[in-house]
């Protein structure tokens, strides 16, 4: 495994979305380990303090997480939680949007969008811009994102209705997740540049074919990821977050910002889809995430 110069983050206050399974618990682990005062965003209060305990327990813990109840896909759900971590804690050191789903089927949020698509981009958008003053208050605040090569699979929107719910099945639900990966690496790219001359970077990561919770509607196809993780095709999430994990702590990047990472063996080699490299579409993305979350 590479490894980097690591920067102090003991008392560092570390936001994390998504952090009661798989790759973020994985995330939160290590930088709990390193002394970080974390906060975990979640939906579920059991989870959240079966996490906290596990946690609280680590070697290197200064003290156990604090929990900061909120469901992505419901906007006024993200409103109340980024107005309470603001109250708590006038400076962030480092974000860590990594809460995603992936639905097989067509569901509307509660606020009428495609469930998938408030989840995984209009949440942490609303979140992340709600945060912006007590991170951009820390000294060389990050902010990382969970996003994945999946953006490859369909890389076209339409950025007019890119939120609006529409019925697919499991093999259209490999669409719409692509899109909402493509909405990741398009927002960092939008955000990197609007805080230029601020301190704070912004970069994503595709953590590769990781065996998580991520695919919500199915037991079986988790349970079958599960299996698969015992093969050297599909990564376990201690080994799916790492490259997450270097992106809080590497040193070396202080200063890089607007980046995706890959941690897929051979795409990195593959050029970048051609809408990444597109500012028009990262500005419109930007500007109808807005008008979509009434910010």
């Amino acid at each position: 495994m590479a490894t980097y110069p690591d920067r102090p983050i003991a008392g560092s206050r570390i936001v994390i979305t998504g952090a009661t399974n798989g790759i973020g618990k994985e995330i939160a682990r290590a930088l709990v380990r390193r002394g970080a005062l974390l906060t975990l965003v979640a939906r579920d209060p059991v989870k959240a303090a079966d996490t906290i305990r596990e946690l609280a327990a680590e070697n290197g813990a200064i003290t156990a997480p604090e929990y900061i109840q909120a469901d992505l896909a419901d906007l006024d759900s993200v409103r109340a939680a980024a107005r309470e971590i603001a109250a708590t804690h006038p400076r962030i050191n480092t974000l860590v949007n990594n809460a995603g789903i992936h639905s097989l089927s067509s569901k509307p949020s509660v606020d009428g969008f495609d469930l998938m698509t408030a989840t995984n981009h209009l949440g942490p958008f609303l979140l992340t811009n709600l945060l912006l003053e007590p991170i951009i208050a820390a000294d060389h605040a990050r902010i990382v994102i969970t996003a994945s090569e999946a953006h490859r699979s369909w890389p076209r929107i339409n950025l007019d209705r890119f939120a609006e719910p529409r019925s697919y099945n499991a093999i259209g639900s490999e669409v719409r997740y692509g899109q909402s990966k493509l909405m990741n690496i398009l927002f960092t790219q939008e955000l990197a540049r609007r805080l230029e001359g601020t301190g704070v970077t912004v970069n994503c990561f595709c953590p590769g074919m990781v065996s998580t919770g991520l695919v919500r509607d199915s037991r079986i196809l988790t349970a079958a990821a599960g299996l698969a993780s015992r093969t050297p095709f599909v990564r376990r999430p201690d080994q799916g977050a790492r490259m997450g994990i270097r992106l809080v702590l590497d040193d070396d990047l202080a200063t890089i910002s607007g980046q995706f990472f890959t941690s897929t063996p051979g795409l990195g080699v593959l050029p970048a889809v051609r809408i990444r490299s597109n500012q028009q579409a990262q500005e419109e993305l930007w500007q109808r995430s807005r008008e979509l979350v009434n910010l």
